[in-house]
């Protein structure tokens, strides 16, 4: 599968990013809800590990989520996820999701991508699994560009998180208890290569165009659209952009306008 090629390039471009950082810095806390890069990376490689689990089959997946469902109502997902990697942090840590990206990528690689494969929700694709963990190695990986004060060079594997944010139009709604207004608005994309990328029926009414990144970025709640030069025409589209999330568990509340970006202080 091309996403599993697509998912290690990602991995290897944040761990580009990560490779100079000392002990220390894995603690400071970036502008995700305040999680700091040791969290993030364990987040990151608990979740690989647990995909991992579910080409194993339903019964290997089940009773890892058993050790995790009744943990998290008492301590909260980030204590379990350091518990469970039995504290690992900073370099250890790094070393650690290093080599295990690497045995995710090749475990996918080989496999018929419609596998139908075990999750927390309904089941999936081992495609749509694989192309999950780059959109969440993406999305966390962008709180850490961003408070390292690095500008992001995107790829067109941005893509496969485009693909998933438009087929969660529907879903997005859904999952906030709200009728899905039809039509769904036609997507007018630049990738990074500058070629366009069109998606659903060509409309005046409802659109959402600009750069493939913007729309990423909006999808995965890592800024606010009012932060990015992307645009909402037609009332689908402007509230679809306003609460747009596609990764799953319940609603979350996009970011404030001004609260993600860049940052300046961390540039050197």
């Amino acid at each position: 599968m091309q996403q599993a090629e697509d998912f290690r390039a990602e991995c290897k471009a944040l761990q580009t990013i990560l490779d100079p950082l000392a002990e220390g810095d894995f603690d400071r806390p970036t502008g995700f809800k305040g999680w700091t890069i040791n969290e993030i990376l364990r987040h990151l490689h608990v979740w690989n590990r647990v995909a991992d689990q579910s080409l194993k089959g339903a019964d290997t997946f089940d009773d890892f989520m058993q050790q995790v469902l009744p943990h998290i109502p008492k301590h909260g997902l980030r204590a379990f996820e350091r518990d469970w990697l039995g504290g690992l942090s900073g370099r250890a840590l790094l070393a650690a999701w290093e080599s295990g990206y690497g045995e995710t990528a090749n475990l996918f690689a080989p496999v018929d991508p419609s596998t139908r494969v075990k999750w927390a929700g309904p089941s999936m694709s081992a495609r749509s699994s694989i192309t999950a963990r780059l959109m969440e190695t993406w999305a966390h990986g962008q709180a850490i560009y961003d408070m390292l004060g690095i500008e992001r060079q995107n790829t067109d594997r941005i893509r496969n998180i485009v693909v998933i944010g438009v087929n969660t139009y529907g879903w997005t709604f859904k999952n906030r208890g709200e009728d899905v207004p039809e039509p769904a608005p036609f997507v007018r994309l630049t990738a990074p290569s500058g070629a366009i990328w069109d998606f659903g029926a060509e409309s005046a009414a409802e659109r959402i165009e600009g750069p493939a990144e913007a729309f990423s970025q909006v999808v995965t709640q890592t800024r606010n659209i009012l932060d990015t030069t992307l645009k909402a025409t037609g009332p689908n589209a402007t509230r679809w952009m306003a609460i747009a999330q596609c990764f799953a568990g319940p609603p979350e509340t996009p970011p404030a306008p001004g609260t993600r970006a860049v940052s300046t202080a961390g540039k050197t």
